[in-house]
Order: C-alpha cells, then sequence, then structure tokens
C-alpha cells in the first residue's frame, strides 16, 4: 500500500513538474478594461508564451477581475451567444459547453481564470485559483473566439489584449 501511494504521489509530482515547465514562459502580456455596455466591470490580462505570435498556436491565459457582482446566467448565455457566432460548427453537443457549463456567480474582487495548454490541448476554468473543472480536445482553444473571434463580446477589448 505504501508502495502505491509513493508511486501515485511521484506521478502526480512528474505530471505537476511537467505541465509546469509547458507554462514555465507564459508572459504578461497587456492589461485592458472590462465594459459590458459602455460600464467598466473590471479587467482582463492576456498571457501568452510569446505576446507577439498568434494566440491560437500557443499556451495561453486570460484572467478576468471583477469589480462588479455577476450573475452565472449571465457568463452562460454569452458565453453561448458568442460562442455560436464565432466557432464553425459549434452546437449544443460541442465539448465547449463543458467548460460554459461550469460558471459561477462572482462578486466584487472575484477572479476568473481560463488557461489553455497546447501542449495537451487542455482548458481550464479556474474561480479564484481553484479549478472548476476542464476540457482535452483538439478544439479547445477555440473557446477563446468569444474574445479573439471575428465577432467578439468586444472588439476594442479583443484589440487592446492582442494589440491589434
Amino acid at each position: 500500500m505504501n508502495n502505491y501511494l509513493m508511486r501515485f504521489g511521484f506521478s502526480f509530482l512528474c505530471l505537476t513538474a511537467s505541465l509546469g515547465m509547458a507554462h514555465a514562459n507564459i508572459q504578461k502580456c497587456t492589461t485592458a478594461p472590462l465594459l459590458v455596455s459602455s460600464k467598466n466591470i473590471g479587467t482582463v490580462t492576456y498571457y501568452a508564451d510569446n505576446c507577439h505570435q498568434h494566440w491560437e498556436s500557443q499556451n495561453i491565459r486570460l484572467d478576468f477581475s471583477y469589480d462588479q457582482n455577476i450573475p452565472e446566467w449571465a457568463f452562460k448565455k454569452a458565453a453561448s451567444y458568442y460562442l455560436k457566432k464565432n466557432v464553425s460548427g459549434f452546437s449544443n453537443e460541442s465539448v465547449l459547453n463543458q467548460i460554459t457549463d461550469l460558471y459561477k456567480p462572482v462578486k466584487k474582487g472575484d477572479l476568473y481564470s481560463l488557461d489553455y495548454n497546447s501542449i495537451n490541448q487542455r482548458l481550464n476554468l479556474s474561480l479564484n485559483q481553484k479549478v472548476l473543472g476542464s476540457i482535452t480536445d483538439r478544439q479547445a482553444n477555440q473557446y477563446f473566439k468569444i474574445w479573439f473571434g471575428s465577432a467578439p463580446f468586444n472588439a476594442k477589448l479583443k484589440q487592446q489584449l492582442l494589440n491589434q
């Protein structure tokens, strides 16, 4: 039994170390105000392996820091709407909905993080640094099209975050 626990612990340590190495070079690129109907509700910070490289081909993260209370339904409704507009072939059966379903309400001071690892094609959603869930899929990074797609949540936010 102890041998099993030691092997499990070592395996977990190796996995954690390899995941950490995958994001070792991630850097803060930009921070921009998060506006909804011209009302500032917080800030968004974009992180990437290379701030000058296209977002779809690397490890990236978005941190959303909130200055207002936001209900769960608002996140889910907006995510579904912008995924339909920006991800070709998106449907109710899409694996991306598993991330949308994880949203919880936030209060002032809360931090949502969406973290994508390009090596293992894994997308994590965290609230206040606690992982709520994740998906591993070749299309996982398409979730970022809510903000970076051709019809984004806020075109000015997209420009500010991607320095376009």
